[in-house]
């Protein structure tokens, strides 16, 4: 079986020698990894090898995998169909209601059941068109958001609804700005900040209930008034514009775009955190992050020292630099400042 170096777990069994790119040897065939060697394979620039069998023990339990499964094709199936919405929207000028709802109703009823959110997102790291990608994350966010703020279910789908369909006004957007690969001028930018009213025009057309057409709207608004398009104070932003104004900063942070590199999700929960003074309203940024921090336990990580561990918990001092075991070792990242995680994984 041919895996990934991250993907590995300690009891693994190689299938053959393994070389770097420079043909250097770096591991004899069945030896048994452990954490050194695992490491060891990363500092050698190995990206995969062939391994016996993989460890039945592992961090994420048979249940979830086989939930995160299931949760899989409807999370692709979201960003297959809002392309389709995307497409309508260009060609018409509007979007079928029922058919939002045919999409994104499955996905909902899916999510109910998985409730790791950060074995969610590691899982189904799809390499999709960003709009449409960005898109099913901020629906899919903005409904657990929704739920953990006590909404009725309905609700939450609503707020999830809406946040799905928050960025359909870029239909309007050339395709060229949408896709440049470096910074926009101040012009362009402009141009892209109408996707907006773009969005809310496009809703409203469509007969879809005017809390959606709200959020395409106010979703870059911040609460200090410094947001756009209408510069609304907190007061005048609706409760699921300010729910996917979260749900949009994480997602866009932690997801590859033609200009940037995804982020690590526990630095990004720390910016937003930052942001909750003022930008983001504080209610909804701080019940994503209570929420999701639990979600860290248990999940494996690459340091900037090369060195793999297992988080095994949050930091009360810090909660952004938690308590990682390396094998008999522990370090303390919230004391240990000259370490950071370099990526996730499960």
């Amino acid at each position: 079986m041919r895996v990934h170096v991250t993907d590995l777990k300690p009891g693994d069994i190689l299938q053959a020698d393994t070389f770097n790119d420079k043909g250097l040897h770096v591991l004899k065939k069945y030896a048994e990894l452990g954490m050194t060697e695992i490491n060891k394979l990363i500092q050698h620039g190995v990206d995969y090898v062939d391994v016996e069998s993989l460890t039945t023990t592992n961090n994420v339990s048979t249940k979830n995998q086989e939930s995160l499964s299931k949760a899989t094709p409807h999370l692709a199936n979201a960003i297959d169909g809002f392309e389709n919405i995307f497409m309508e929207a260009i060609s018409t000028g509007k979007i079928n209601s029922s058919m939002v709802d045919d999409i994104f109703h499955p996905l909902v009823d899916e999510l109910s059941d998985q409730s790791d959110v950060v074995s969610l997102l590691l899982a189904n790291d799809f390499t999709d068109d960003y709009t449409y990608q960005h898109s099913m994350q901020v629906g899919m966010l903005s409904y657990y958001i929704a739920t953990w703020l006590g909404y009725a279910k309905k609700d939450a789908y609503a707020a999830g609804k809406a946040g799905y369909l928050q960025d359909i006004g870029k239909c309007r957007i050339p395709r060229e700005l949408l896709n440049k690969p470096t910074k926009l001028t101040q012009e362009e930018f402009e141009e892209m900040k109408l996707h907006t009213t773009y969005g809310y025009e496009i809703i409203r057309s469509s007969s879809i209930d005017e809390a959606c057409a709200l959020v395409a709207l106010q979703h870059h608004e911040r609460d200090d008034g410094s947001g756009y398009p209408l510069r609304l104070h907190v007061h005048n932003i609706h409760p699921f514009s300010q729910i996917t104004a979260v749900a949009d900063v994480f997602s866009a942070m932690t997801t590859n775009r033609v200009y940037q590199s995804k982020q690590e999700l526990l630095t990004v929960l720390r910016e937003i955190y930052s942001l909750s003074f003022g930008k983001l309203n504080a209610k909804p940024t701080q019940v994503f992050i209570r929420h999701m921090l639990p979600n860290f336990i248990g999940k494996n990580v690459l340091l900037s020292d090369g060195q793999i561990g297992t988080i095994v918990m949050t930091n009360p001092i810090d909660s952004f630099r938690p308590l990682i075991q390396i094998e008999s070792t522990f370090l303390d990242l919230s004391t240990e400042r000259n370490l950071s995680i370099e990526k996730l994984f499960m």
